[in-house]
């Protein structure tokens, strides 16, 4: 496989991702066949396995290449049209951001119940991989929203149902608040404070999936995702209002 040099202004998933799906339109890896292993592109591309990992989701979300687990990912004969008319470039208010909290808690919850009970041990491991990157991420004061993401795509993976894949893959990381907003701002707290609270919320919903507790993890998720909403609707009113005292003065 070609290497290629990459533009900076893309996130690395979305690069790797666009350079194997040019090879799939392109020929260079014809329907049926096999892509390259992870270690290949890893070492072709220069990016770690997380990135390799989310480039194929993407790629699977796309409705190009399949996973077939224990064998590998194989191009598809006929790529599959995702028919969701959810347009993430239009989510740009408080109200629909709160809105698509709401569909989070509902499609997520059962996500992860589902995950309990279906997840096989390597995707168990890849969903360790991903908590992990996203503490790393966190704790060197990167970005973590593309970790973050990665972490619940997995979880998504793991049901074994791929529309959860398209929903969540097709909605991209504009599913995370925090990439919508500073999360200094929210509740007041110190950064570390907050995000330390948010990976804590992570690690059960592992540990639920991992102990294979269908519940735990439902409630788990539940609790997650209920705090984002209340998170990001304190900081937008704690916006608000700073932005209202400035305006009087």
């Amino acid at each position: 496989m070609q290497t290629t040099p990459r533009r900076r202004s893309q996130s690395l998933a979305q690069e790797v991702s666009a350079f194997l799906a040019d090879q799939i339109r392109q020929g260079a890896i014809s329907p049926g066949s096999k892509l390259p292993t992870e270690f290949e592109i890893m070492s072709s591309q220069g990016v770690s396995r997380t990135v390799v990992r989310e480039a194929i989701s993407s790629l699977q979300a796309a409705g190009l290449v399949e996973t077939r687990h224990g064998i590998g990912t194989f191009v598809l004969n006929k790529p599959r049209r995702l028919g969701i008319q959810l347009d993430a470039s239009t989510i740009t208010t408080m109200r629909d951001l709160m809105a698509l909290l709401e569909l989070r808690i509902s499609l997520e919850t059962e996500a992860a119940g589902l995950a309990a009970v279906r997840r096989s041990e390597e995707q168990l491991q890849a969903l360790r991989e991903a908590l992990d990157a996203l503490q790393a991420n966190l704790k060197s004061g990167e970005n973590a929203i593309g970790a973050d993401f990665h972490f619940h795509l997995q979880i998504a993976s793991a049901t074994g149902n791929h529309y959860f894949i398209d929903i969540m893959t097709h909605l991209g990381e504009q599913v995370i608040p925090r990439s919508r907003l500073n999360t200094a701002q929210i509740e007041g707290d110190d950064r570390s404070i907050y995000l330390d609270r948010v990976q804590r919320e992570h690690e059960a919903i592992y540990e639920a999936i991992a102990n294979r507790d269908t519940e735990a993890a439902r409630a788990a998720m539940r609790y997650h995702l209920t705090n984002s909403r209340e998170r990001l609707r304190k900081a937008h009113e704690a916006a608000q209002t700073l932005a209202n005292a400035k305006a009087a003065v």
